[in-house]
């Protein structure tokens, strides 16, 4: 049961949700127009300010259905984190996109209201801080380098704390790749971009 609960997860959170919004609302392929990641951000920008809501709303439930169910069955809390982090990895790595998806932090707020809600708010505590500086992936990725160690003193269990170590290693992972866009072949250039995208999650930094 605990293999399927974990590949229930993974087929939940590869459901292309932002994907299929653009699809719908405005005939758009997100693969075609979107810089790097297929998200509830691609839908803000290329399709309806508004869509982001309930494109949101979705992708924070496919992260918190699975853990949800696992307790609801009784299972144990590991099985439960590797439920929802599967489907962050889903989510981020859709089989319906080839491999592409999205950056993964929607579902992974559903999976901490799962157990652990003050993290979610620390999430987007530092979405709105880094949304008033224009350094929001900055700003994510410190939330994300620090809340294992809150997770760890505050909750004092090993599972949330590994579950939170796997975001970040699933975050930087994504931005790294960066839906296999191809890096630049000269390796100053190539480092140069690495650091870009694990810092500002683009090739580029953003202007202020």
């Amino acid at each position: 049961m605990d293999i399927a609960l974990i590949t229930v997860g993974y087929l939940l959170g590869s459901i292309p949700t932002a994907y299929l919004a653009a699809r719908i609302l405005r005939g758009v392929d997100l693969r075609h127009v979107a810089a790097s990641t297929i998200s509830g951000s691609a839908v803000y920008y290329h399709v309806a300010r508004w869509a982001i809501v309930p494109v949101g709303v979705i992708d924070v439930a496919k992260g918190f259905v699975p853990p949800a169910v696992a307790f609801w069955l009784g299972r144990q809390e590991g099985v439960a984190v590797a439920a929802g982090l599967a489907a962050v990895v889903g989510h981020n790595w859709s089989p319906w996109l080839g491999l592409r998806g999205g950056r993964g932090l929607s579902p992974f707020m559903g999976l901490l209201l799962a157990f652990y809600p003050a993290g979610a708010l620390l999430l987007l505590a530092a979405l709105a801080v880094g949304r008033l500086f224009h350094l929001t992936p900055v700003f994510t990725l410190l939330a994300l380098f620090v809340l294992p160690g809150v997770i760890a003193v505050q909750v004092g269990r090993q599972e949330p704390v590994l579950g939170a170590l796997g975001m970040l290693v699933i975050t930087v992972l994504k931005r790294l790749e960066a839906n296999r866009v191809p890096l630049p072949s000269e390796p100053e250039a190539r480092w140069r971009v690495l650091w870009s995208r694990f810092w500002f999650d683009r090739d580029e930094p953003a202007e202020k």
